[in-house]
């Protein structure tokens, strides 16, 4: 399968953010028979493009998304990172270029329920450094996302949808290259989603590549180009 393709509103000339190549997803069921969840896929993914994985549960869609942020190792294909092949590095490496390249929001949200609001939004720039700047920009974006009045709370008192959006302030923080979302407009009100597809196609203006996996069709239908999944 491979992606429909429009236009990138961003044109550049340097490696694609996210590259899929003939990739391949199998399990093993437990009589042993094989099962095929995703089979030679193929995606590009400029900067400063939104991708979205489009489909109904099951259709491959979270997959396809631990492949491009290498939480899972396909069966067989290869993933490429602004050129660089992931099956070249090793662990530290691979560990070191999601660092620097890959920021990912899985469905569930993770959050540190003991830690304020703001200091789970601050987490990436620990191995770095804090400073004044990522303080400030951490509250912006938590003010964006419809968080400003609870940045000393504690992430416990939040709900769902607003550890979504903490999650995706927290993604945003350090602007990578490129950003992966597992349903990310999924347990919030249409209010709050705008207001996360609106700061998604922010971080792609300033050249982001975006991939979104999504059912949403207010994310679907904004997203630069589509891949349906069935």
């Amino acid at each position: 399968m491979t992606a429909t393709t429009t236009t990138p509103t961003t044109p550049t000339t340097t490696a694609p953010a996210i590259t899929l190549e003939a990739i391949t997803v199998t399990y093993t069921r437990g009589d042993g028979d094989p099962l095929t969840i995703v089979e030679d896929f193929n995606l590009t993914i400029p900067a400063g493009t939104i991708h979205c994985l489009a489909g109904r549960s099951g259709s491959g869609k979270t997959t396809l998304l631990r492949v491009a942020v290498a939480t899972l190792t396909p069966t067989t294909g290869t993933v490429t990172w602004a050129g660089t092949r992931l099956e070249t590095l090793d662990p530290d490496q691979l560990a070191a270029a999601r660092r620097k390249h890959m920021a990912y929001v899985d469905q569930g949200a993770t959050v540190i329920d003991e830690l304020t609001v703001l200091d789970n939004a601050l987490l990436p720039a620990i191995p770095t450094g804090l400073t004044p700047d990522l303080e400030e920009r951490a509250t912006t974006l938590l003010t964006t996302l419809g968080l400003g009045t609870r940045t000393r709370q504690r992430a416990r008192t939040l709900s769902g949808g607003e550890r979504q959006r903490l999650a995706i302030a927290r993604a945003l923080l350090l602007q990578p290259t490129a950003i992966a979302l597992d349903e990310p407009t999924a347990s919030l009100d249409r209010t709050a989603a705008a207001t996360v597809i609106d700061a998604l196609h922010k971080a792609a203006t300033s050249g982001a590549a975006v991939l979104v996996a999504s059912h949403d069709p207010a994310v679907i239908n904004t997203a630069t180009t589509v891949t349906p999944l069935t």
